[in-house]
């Protein structure tokens, strides 16, 4: 099924291509069949079903604290919070709790369900943790190699990372109708990059990966 996300503003995340009033992305099944105003889109693909966005749509995030989120850390159960708080559990803190592998798994479930929230599509870093990749793998974020430790405290909103970083710098890849290019983008309750930065990727109102919504706020 063909379906077009179409939303205030489209950033592409290619410097070659300015941003996009009223741009729009057509996706076809799990991968991306054009880019560009949503008037030419709709014409192209009349019987394309729409979603319309509120806001600035962009290409997905990759948060680069992959280990230390979700495997160096415990997202705690609602039904937990009161004993153990709703913020992630690191350090001592972490080691007292001593998690099985099953609740491992369940906080790495919680933990990618709060990256998605910040329109993450990839985290970097090495995972060994079979229950924290079957939790990765299923939601459909890939796993990229690191180079170096990232600065910082470990953060969910990847703009945060290094001490604060642009969207271009914050992106996996840019969107592109190229054969096979990955349905993969995030839309944000902002109305520019600008706005995005100071706001932050907590405004995160929608993250599709390979054409499938995974996230959407209320």
């Amino acid at each position: 099924m063909l379906t077009i996300h179409t939303a205030d503003l489209l950033v592409t995340g290619d410097p070659r291509h300015p941003p996009v009033p009223g741009g729009a992305v057509l996706v076809d099944g799990r991968t991306i069949a054009a880019v560009g105003p949503y008037e030419e889109l709709a014409e192209a693909s009349p019987t394309a079903r729409v979603r319309r966005w509120p806001g600035l749509l962009t290409p997905g995030l990759l948060n680069p604290y992959g280990p230390e989120l979700l495997e160096h850390a415990y997202h705690p159960d609602p039904r937990e919070a009161d004993e153990l708080g709703t913020e992630p559990l690191t350090g001592e803190a972490l080691a007292a709790l001593a998690p099985t592998d099953a609740r491992r798994g369940a906080s790495a479930r919680r933990g990618v369900q709060r990256m998605l929230a910040h329109g993450t599509v990839a985290v970097a870093g090495d995972l060994w943790r079979p229950a924290v990749l079957d939790a990765v793998r299923r939601a459909g974020l890939t796993v990229e190699q690191r180079f170096t430790d990232p600065a910082g405290p470990p953060s969910l909103d990847p703009l945060a990372a290094d001490g604060g970083r642009s969207l271009r710098e914050a992106i996996v890849t840019p969107l592109a109708p190229v054969p096979g290019a990955a349905a993969t983008f995030a839309v944000f309750d902002a109305p520019d990059e600008a706005a995005l930065t100071t706001r932050g990727a907590s405004c995160c109102t929608a993250t599709v990966i390979d054409g499938r919504l995974l996230y959407r706020s209320r």
